[in-house]
């Protein structure tokens, strides 16, 4: 069964690539309209050529790493779609700089992109998505549920989004639902960056993580976090608000 999705209007961050791509993809195969956000105007630009869409696709350029730019993104995205269903806070960046090598540069920056744009991403597009009686879904991550040596500074942002989530949720209620999701290992840029330091090859890489991480021993494709994160946007989840839903594969299971 396909999700209808039809005359709703989408903006997700960090959509030109990756996770946010695979999650555009799939709105538009269920007939929204979306608002592409790339961190640059070219990446963005690039992002909705490739996807030919037409006049679904509307471009949101800009970093959720700082404020102002969230206000351009959230209005861009307004303008072209002529109001706000549904905002997807996919975007982000990761970190593997252990305690004793940590700058400050790179603590600024995990926190800028990961938390404070989620914070203000949301809190720029709350009016809209309350008089639309919307939705939002958050990306955190099984780093936020457990110590991962190394990543202590985005495991850090990710558990803030997590309890973000839970008080938006309640902040926003009954209007806005906020749900999130937390996944594990995810074929993106990031991921293929941290097999090739594991291993000669991408996929021996993910095979050696697959093998410690996940009782399903694969690494997910991101249409595999996309169905989740419609599902939570569906009516189907109309009651379900505050929540953090893990899409792990079983990393986290103990």
């Amino acid at each position: 069964m396909q999700i209808d999705f039809t005359g709703k209007r989408v903006l997700v961050t960090g959509g030109s690539r990756g996770i946010g791509r695979a999650i555009v993809e799939m709105f538009l195969e269920c007939g929204a309209r979306v608002a592409v956000n790339g961190s640059t105007p070219e990446s963005t630009a690039k992002a909705i050529g490739e996807l030919e869409a037409g006049d679904r696709l509307v471009a949101a350029p800009g970093s959720v790493g700082v404020v102002a730019d969230c206000g351009r993104i959230v209005d861009a995205a307004v303008e072209g779609l002529g109001g706000l269903d549904i905002l997807i806070n996919n975007a982000g960046v990761g970190d593997e700089t252990p305690l004793g090598s940590t700058s400050e540069e790179v603590w600024d920056k995990t926190v800028d992109v990961n938390l404070k744009g989620v914070f203000f991403m949301t809190q720029f597009a709350a009016p809209h998505l309350k008089a639309a009686r919307g939705c939002i879904v958050n990306f955190s991550s099984v780093f936020a549920l457990v110590g991962t040596p190394g990543a202590s500074v985005y495991g850090a942002t990710k558990a803030g989004v997590a309890n973000l989530t839970k008080a938006h949720a309640l902040e926003l209620a009954p209007d806005v639902r906020v749900n999130a999701v937390c996944p594990g290992g995810v074929d993106t840029d990031m991921l293929r960056e941290l097999a090739l330091t594991m291993a000669d090859t991408v996929e021996e890489g993910y095979a050696i993580l697959a093998q410690d991480c996940t009782a399903q021993k694969r690494i997910a494709d991101p249409r595999e976090l996309a169905g989740p994160v419609l599902y939570l946007c569906s009516d189907l989840a109309s009651f379900v608000t505050g929540t953090i839903h893990v899409v792990d594969g079983g990393e986290t299971v103990d």
